[in-house]
């Protein structure tokens, strides 16, 4: 290994999410609801080369897996990454994200007008759209930040 590559230790159990667009490692880190005070470790690489996109960000979370609908929200945020599945030192399971037609339950809706933000039990729901998410309901739509919007609680 040179001096000019990238040295981060190998995980024993848990996720490697690589190819995050550079700058947005902390945004993933609020997607999964991380913040240091669940006793698990984490590594985050941020803007390190990448000769497929220029830089990248890298976060390894040990003893997490992702669920299904945090690699959806993911991919929203980044959708060139890969999750990593790391099982005794070794990665059993590697895939790209892939944006869905819709998600449900993680994101909040701008809109104070919209039903999802009244006092009704009403789950949130997005289509996916090639430049942004449409609500369900009120037909809001966020092209911008979709982080920001992240109902981690």
């Amino acid at each position: 290994m040179s001096d000019h590559e990238l040295r981060v230790s190998k995980i024993r159990d848990g996720t490697v999410l690589d190819h995050l667009p550079g700058g947005s490692a902390l945004h993933v880190l609020a997607l999964l609801g991380i913040d240091g005070s669940e006793g698990t470790g984490v590594s985050v690489a941020m803007n390190v080369p990448s000769d497929r996109m220029g830089t990248k960000d890298v976060v390894k979370v040990e003893e997490r897996e992702l669920s299904q609908a945090e690699v959806d929200v993911l991919s929203l945020i980044a959708p060139r990454a890969t999750v990593n599945i790391v099982q005794e030192y070794a990665v059993i399971e590697k895939k790209r994200v892939e944006r869905p037609e819709s998600v449900a339950g993680v994101l909040a809706c701008p809109n104070s007008s919209c039903i999802t933000n009244a006092d009704e039990p009403v789950t949130t729901r997005f289509d996916v759209l090639d430049d942004g998410l449409r609500c369900s309901y009120c037909e809001e739509i966020i092209r911008e930040g979709i982080a920001d919007h992240l109902d981690v609680g």
